[in-house]
């Protein structure tokens, strides 16, 4: 029996839990709007995806953000 869940990680290596925050590392353009998100934005209570290199997550101005993990780090 093998544990085929996705283990998401964080830019850093750690391991990325349904629930957890994380901050970002480096200033991201949100696609669609005239939205930046800047290095240190706190993205709480995250839902992790199918990918693995993906996580979902809501910030003040966007709801519904997917990113990718390799611009994250555990808060």
């Amino acid at each position: 029996m093998t544990d085929e869940t996705p283990k998401p990680k964080d830019s850093n290596g750690t391991v990325l839990n349904e629930g957890d925050s994380v901050t970002l590392i480096k200033d991201l353009k949100v696609k669609g709007t005239s939205v930046t998100l800047k290095r240190g934005t706190l993205v709480k209570n995250i839902r992790l995806t199918d990918d693995e290199a993906l996580i979902e997550g809501n910030v003040e101005k966007v709801k519904g953000l997917v990113l990718r993990t390799e611009f994250l780090k555990k808060a």
